[in-house]
């Protein structure tokens, strides 16, 4: 029986082409982020099942690739529940891990931590465009910093790095989970229906005020509350500067909205307007969730017209380091959607920035062995001028080659024939 040819559902084989973009805009990220300040770190692919599946990873702890235990370990016909055959899992995305990591290290780190990790992440997904089972993350994160420093420090480097990758005319809308929280009581819900509520307003995109009205009114919540919750966003419709979306929201909210988070976020939008690099827009969105529990404070999303969905996000996750060291510390994050900036630039037809230029050398077969020493110094002296040279043997179909390694980017060709 021949083996399958074929990567799993919803992972992928990356070709040479894709690989070069994804070098070149990998290391325009590195190179950015540590202008900033921020420093690499790795953590392994697996952590430990309670750690992934702690209630703080949203919808995200039902779709984890559990492993199951080894060996002795694993006794399946006396098994009763789950965790007596599972042990570990593959890490669903790069934040858990650093709270870990952060908690084991925390003496050996400085304070603040800027910590920047891009690897590999997996979820039991179903897979569609620029989502897959198997994917990488980029994120930059910073620990032990309580002010909304960090949340400028990381949305000025997110941006800037978009900005260096190419990408204009783009927004990052930005939210507070205290706004969403005092919204809610405004229009009078239970606070223990507020995770409820969010996710029905996440929905807003897709199916409108409209929609969102009519949900929360089938799930049970009194007309008197939706109207005044609803009234709240069609006050925001259109309004996009953060300074004047807290004006409305201190108007109407009164007691409900602490002023400090208002002016928490008007300082956030004045010093990044202030000092952008990347050309895009700051924008306030009052119906902006985020889907991870364990976010505190400020969320933001990136939003890039040619996707037409977020292409990364993060935010304040302040009590989630305390899960594993029983003390809270402050911490913020931002992530890159790298596989969906890929999959852009990648049906944009991109091509890496000052690239080398790329020659084929193809040897007849054949060709006299004391000649072709003279061919590799050839190439050793055009790879010493900043030229990428392959060698290579001639096939018989030297059309079909060529438009191969043209597919691979290599613009000259130089034969050598036996003769």
């Amino acid at each position: 029986m021949a083996l399958n040819k074929k990567p799993v559902n919803g992972m992928k084989d990356i070709l040479p082409y894709e690989m070069e973009v994804r070098d070149y805009v990998t290391s325009i990220i590195k190179d950015t982020y540590r202008s900033f300040g921020f420093t690499p770190i790795e953590t392994p692919a697996m952590e430990s099942i309670g750690n992934l599946s702690n209630k703080q990873g949203g919808e995200n702890e039902k779709l984890i690739f559990k492993v199951m235990k080894r060996g002795e370990k694993l006794n399946i016909p006396e098994a009763t529940t789950e965790e007596q055959v599972v042990d570990f899992g593959m890490r669903y995305d790069l934040t858990v891990p650093l709270c870990r990591f952060y908690s084991n290290h925390a003496n050996e780190l400085s304070s603040p931590f800027k910590a920047l990790q891009i690897g590999s992440v997996w979820r039991a997904d179903r897979p569609q465009r620029g989502r897959y089972r198997q994917f990488t993350q980029c994120d930059i994160d910073i620990l032990g910093e309580p002010s909304n420093l960090a949340e400028i420090e990381l949305i000025l480097a997110t941006t800037t790095t978009l900005g260096r990758i190419g990408f204009k005319n783009f927004e990052i809308r930005i939210n507070e989970r205290r706004i969403l929280k005092a919204m809610a009581a405004y229009a009078g819900f239970a606070e223990d229906n507020y995770d409820s509520i969010f996710i029905t307003l996440d929905k807003m995109d897709k199916i409108g005020l409209e929609g969102v009205s009519a949900e929360l009114l089938e799930a049970g919540y009194p007309q008197e509350s939706i109207d005044k919750y609803v009234g709240l966003f069609e006050a925001l419709n259109d309004v996009k500067d953060v300074a004047a979306g807290m004006d409305i929201l201190l108007d109407k909210l009164g007691e409900y909205l602490d002023v400090e988070v208002a002016d928490w976020m008007r300082e956030i939008a004045a010093a990044v307007n202030a000092t952008k690099e990347a050309q895009f827009e700051l924008v306030f969105d009052p119906t902006l969730v985020r889907g991870m529990s364990y976010y505190t404070g400020t969320i933001f999303e990136i939003a890039i017209p040619e996707f037409g969905g977020s292409c990364g996000g993060g935010g304040r996750y302040d009590k989630m380091i305390g899960n594993f060291t029983g003390q809270n510390t402050p911490a913020c994050g931002f992530s890159i959607g790298f596989e969906r900036i890929i999959l852009l630039l990648m049906e944009q037809g991109f091509k890496v920035p000052g690239a080398s230029k790329k020659v084929a050398y193809l040897v007849e077969k054949g060709y006299p062995a004391e000649k072709l020493a003279e061919v590799m110094a050839q190439a050793k002296a055009a790879r010493a001028d900043g030229q990428t040279v392959l060698v290579v043997r001639m096939n018989k179909n030297k059309k079909f080659q060529k438009e191969q390694l043209s597919n691979d980017g290599y613009e000259e060709f130089v034969e050598f024939f036996n003769r």
